[in-house]
Order: C-alpha cells, then sequence, then structure tokens
C-alpha cells in the first residue's frame, strides 16, 4: 500500500501533469467534445413521451449533447428506452441516447445472458438518434467485470459474446466502465475501444481515515487541513492514470475513446433493509466547478464528460427536475431539495469544454447551495449518520457569476453579512452557515443592486435538531434582469 504523504504528493502534482504519449494526446485532439448525462431509466416508470421531449429539452439548453441511458432488467425499461428513442428521433437526430447496459442488475453468466444484451443493442443501434463515434454505436456500462457470459475469463466472455461476436463485430464503439486496475486494460485487447471514469467525479478516496492521516502527516487541523483537502476536489490523478493505461491498450495504433466524469454531489441513506448504503462523498468546495475547471484544462485528452447525473435522486447527484418514481425510501431527502439551477454551471462549462473558449456571461447570477443541518448534529434517526459525514463543513457554497466587477455580499441571517470583491466570469465564494440560517446574497454593482437572491425560511432553514440525517443540498439562484 501507497504511504499516505506519497499519494497526497501524488494528487497535488498531477493538476499540471501531461500524458507521456504524444500519438494518443494528437488522435484526442481531433476528436469533437461531447457532454451527455447519466439518464436513470429505472426511474422513469411513469414518463410520457412529452416528459422525455422535456427532458432532452431541457438539457440541450444546459449544453448536454445527449443522455447515457442506464438500463436494468424491468420490463418497462424496454418501454421507456422505446419513449426516448422516439422523442430524440423526433428532435431531429440532434440530441443523442446510448447506453450505459448496468451490469450490476443486468444477467450476464451464460451465452444466453450475452445473446439478450446484444439484441437489446442492436435494436436502437441504428436509430437517428442514436450517438455513432468512429461510425459505429457508441455503447458504455455500469460495471461489468465480472461478467463472463460463461465464457472462461470476464476479457473472453465480453470479447465472445459481445464486442466480437459476429451480431456486434465492426458495429460498436465499445467504452465501459468497469471497475479495475487501469493497469489491466491491456487484458481487455478487443474488447473495450476506450473507458468511462465512472468514480473520477468525486474524490473517493477521501474517507475519515485518510483525513486524520493527512492532519497527522501535515500536523495541522483547521483551515491548513481543508487547504490539503481541497486539493483533492476535482483533481486529475485518476484521469491520466486511465488515459495513460488506454493509451498501452491502443499500442496497435486504434483510436481510444477516454470519457471522464463530472458529478456535483453525493449522499445516500438506505437501511439493511432496502439498498442496504448510507455513506456520502466529499463534495465540498464547490466540486462541480472545480471539477469542470480541471476537465477543461485537460480538454485535449478527454473526448466525453459524462455528467453524473441527471436523475440519480437516490445518490442525490441529480441536475436535472424532480419527476418520474423516487427510488423507494428516497423521498425525505430528495423532495424539497432541487438541483437544477445547477444547469446553469452545467451550460457555461459545458461550453466552455467544447469550444475551448471561455463563454459570455450576458447576465449577473448567484447560485448557492448548503445542507440542511450541521454536519455533526445529533437526530433519533434509527439509521445511523452516513459513513464520512464528520469531514463535511457547514458552509454556504456560492457561485457568482458576473458580468463585470461588483461586490457581493451573502449572509445565513444569522451571523453578520460577508462582503466580496467579485470580477468578471466565475467567482466560487463560501460563508459558514449556523442553525436558523437560510441562503442570501446580493451583487451590487455602481451602488446598485443587480442581483437579489432571498430563499425563505419556508423553502429551506439549516436545522440544528433534524429528524432525519440529510446531507442532501438545497440549490438556489437569482438573474439580473
Amino acid at each position: 500500500m501507497m504511504h499516505l504523504s506519497t499519494v497526497l504528493l501524488l494528487a497535488l502534482s498531477t493538476r499540471a501533469a501531461v500524458i507521456p504519449s504524444r500519438r494518443s494526446l494528437n488522435q484526442r485532439q481531433a476528436s469533437p467534445k461531447l457532454v451527455v448525462a447519466h439518464h436513470i431509466v429505472g426511474n422513469t416508470f411513469t414518463y410520457t413521451p412529452q416528459d422525455w421531449t422535456d427532458d432532452m429539452n431541457l438539457a440541450s439548453a444546459s449544453g448536454i449533447d445527449g443522455f447515457a441511458l442506464n438500463i436494468g432488467p424491468d420490463d418497462f425499461q424496454v418501454t421507456q428506452t422505446q419513449n426516448a428513442f422516439q422523442a430524440a428521433d423526433a428532435l431531429g437526430g440532434n440530441f443523442k441516447l446510448f447506453f450505459s447496459l448496468d451490469m450490476s442488475v443486468l444477467p450476464c453468466a451464460t451465452a444466453d445472458d450475452g445473446a439478450a444484451l446484444r439484441q437489446r443493442v442492436l435494436d436502437f443501434a441504428t436509430r437517428p438518434s442514436h450517438l455513432q463515434v468512429n461510425g459505429k454505436a457508441f455503447v458504455s456500462t455500469f460495471a461489468g467485470e465480472s461478467c463472463t457470459f460463461g465464457e472462461a475469463s470476464v476479457p473472453d466472455g465480453w470479447r465472445n459474446q459481445f464486442t466480437q461476436h459476429p451480431d456486434l463485430q465492426g458495429k460498436i464503439q465499445f467504452v465501459p466502465s468497469f471497475f479495475i486496475d487501469p493497469a489491466t486494460f491491456t487484458d481487455f485487447s478487443g474488447v473495450m475501444d476506450g473507458a468511462f471514469n465512472f468514480n473520477s467525479g468525486w474524490p473517493i478516496q477521501v474517507t475519515v481515515d485518510f483525513a486524520d492521516g493527512i492532519a497527522n502527516d501535515l500536523a495541522g487541523t483547521g483551515d491548513s487541513l481543508t487547504n490539503t483537502l481541497n486539493q483533492f476536489i476535482g483533481a486529475n490523478a485518476t484521469d491520466l492514470q486511465q488515459i495513460g493505461d488506454l493509451a498501452n491498450l491502443a499500442a496497435g495504433g486504434s483510436r481510444l475513446t477516454y470519457m471522464a466524469a463530472v458529478a456535483p454531489h453525493f449522499f445516500t441513506h438506505f437501511g439493511a433493509d432496502s439498498f442496504n448504503k448510507n455513506f456520502i462523498f466529499l463534495a465540498d468546495q464547490h466540486l462541480l466547478v472545480q471539477r469542470w475547471e480541471t476537465l477543461i484544462a485537460l480538454r485535449d485528452q478527454v473526448d466525453i464528460v459524462e455528467i453524473v447525473t441527471w436523475n440519480d435522486y437516490g445518490e442525490s447527484h441529480y441536475v436535472g427536475p424532480i419527476k418520474g418514481v423516487l427510488p423507494p425510501g428516497s423521498e425525505p431527502w430528495v423532495n424539497g431539495f432541487p438541483h437544477q439551477d445547477w444547469l446553469d454551471l452545467t451550460r457555461y462549462f459545458a461550453t466552455a469544454f467544447k469550444t475551448g473558449t471561455t463563454p459570455t456571461i450576458d447576465k449577473d447570477q448567484i447560485i448557492m447551495w448548503a445542507r440542511p443541518h450541521p454536519a455533526l448534529a445529533s437526530s433519533p434517526d434509527p439509521l445511523s449518520p452516513p459513513t464520512t459525514f464528520q469531514i463535511t463543513q457547514d458552509n454556504i457554497w456560492a457561485v457568482v457569476m458576473a458580468t463585470a466587477a461588483g461586490t457581493a455580499t451573502l449572509t445565513d441571517g444569522i451571523s453578520p453579512p460577508q462582503t466580496f470583491d467579485v470580477v468578471p466570469g466565475v467567482n466560487k465564494l463560501a460563508i459558514p452557515i449556523a442553525p436558523g440560517g437560510t441562503l442570501s446574497g446580493t451583487l451590487e454593482r455602481n451602488g446598485q443592486t443587480v442581483v437579489s437572491l432571498q430563499t425563505p425560511g419556508s423553502d429551506f432553514t439549516f436545522n440544528g435538531a433534524p429528524a432525519l440525517f440529510n446531507y442532501n443540498v438545497f440549490v438556489a439562484s437569482a438573474t439580473s434582469a
């Protein structure tokens, strides 16, 4: 196991690192850039074709080029897949769809399972709205690193029963998210045409033990620890690792695709009697913005950015509207906690990633978000607080998108307001929040208030004594006239 200080130095140094393969880099520079969003079809049981059209129009207006349809085995998901493609085709094929085959629930133990999976792909691969990359239907996965389809090994299973099977050979660009050591990518020759780094959206290595180790190494706490942990937010170490190992897989000269993830948040609170998931990933320090900034700096080596997610309500990283069917039990931490205002940030950064040019901000805007209770709050919740809750901060996070220089004032309504000078562009700000606090911010210029955001306590209040643990966030925004 690598010593913690070595891991820390690696993460701190990789922000400015470059991939060593010049040939691979040049190939990536030639590719068009795309931004897509992970869409959980399992949460669309009640969707009509119009719901799909509405989602696509909203996503397109937010700089998103398509949806990765996360599909499982339910019959209704086949119907909803048909509805999704019907809606996308009706939009003229400009909004693209592709499968993210959810291999954590789709069967993959036998050759018959492989045949069923191939047919799912073939049923839609030639639709006008299906994403094509390198002249082939683009296909991804969530997981699949344990699938054999009845073959002797996982690579043999995917190779013989999927990518190189006569049904699909030469027809698909397969870019899975296998949760494996990237150094083993070379075992998947003839399988992988690239990789989707699903977990790259969060600093998943930052746990309580990890933070304690850093504090011990640095002999520091408080601001020094926070500043050190901040170096992991949005960092590119795992991106560069996968890009480098894809270059090894591409030794024959074929062009491989690297798809990175960007995520705004992560919290899930299911007990052992349901999905048995109760943890968070660190998402403080403006994770969404910092991750986008990292990928824009790395854009020559990244082909596609996948937003995780559009509508995974149970894990609290949705950016789309709350609609459809929520995973049973997630209602307490999802209902009343909108995230849709993050789409304004998505539009800005997606445009910058795809074009390589920072877009002009034509309206002033303030976007603010916060959790609904202190990190260390007590609660009669029968379920314990989520793993890693101790390292989250009791802050209001704010982004001011300014057309020109000005002065931003933020307050929770409890503590004295704090004032910040802002510059044209994207400004990342934060203030502490205390029990009873709400979200309030203004932007002033030349003695005039140009934006005012005031969140009523009836919509959001930072509760010092919550009935249930909730580490989701409430997102609000206000824009100049």
